[in-house]
C-alpha cells in the first residue's frame, strides 16, 4: 500500500482550509463509497480503509491534528502521512519550512 498523505490548510477569510481530522473524513468516505461500489476486490483499497479507520480511532490523531494547526497557525507547511504494514499503522508529520 502507498503512504496516504494529508495536507492540512488553515483557513483565513480569502482561504478555505480543512483540518486534519476533515481531510481523513473526507478520505474515509471516498474510499468507503469505492468499497460498497464493488470495489472490494481491491487490495489497496481495503487497506487504505483500514489505515483511515485506524488513524480515525487513534488517540495520535488529536495530537497530530492539534500539532498541525499549531504549526499552520505559525505559517508552516504540513503534511501527515499514514501507512499500514503488516496488520500496523504508523504515522508521521512532515513540516515543510
Amino acid at each position: 500500500m502507498q503512504e496516504i498523505e494529508l495536507t492540512p490548510g488553515y483557513s483565513t477569510r480569502e482561504i478555505p482550509g480543512k483540518c486534519l481530522k476533515c481531510l481523513a473524513d473526507q478520505e474515509y468516505t471516498e474510499c468507503l463509497r469505492a468499497l460498497l461500489g464493488g470495489d472490494t476486490d481491491n487490495k489497496d483499497l481495503r487497506r487504505t480503509y483500514e489505515a483511515l479507520v485506524s488513524f480515525l480511532q487513534s488517540p495520535d490523531m488529536k495530537r497530530l491534528r492539534e500539532e498541525s494547526e499549531r504549526l499552520l497557525s505559525d505559517g508552516r507547511k504540513v503534511t501527515v502521512r499514514i501507512s499500514f504494514e503488516d496488520g500496523k499503522t504508523t504515522y508521521g508529520l512532515k513540516i515543510d519550512e
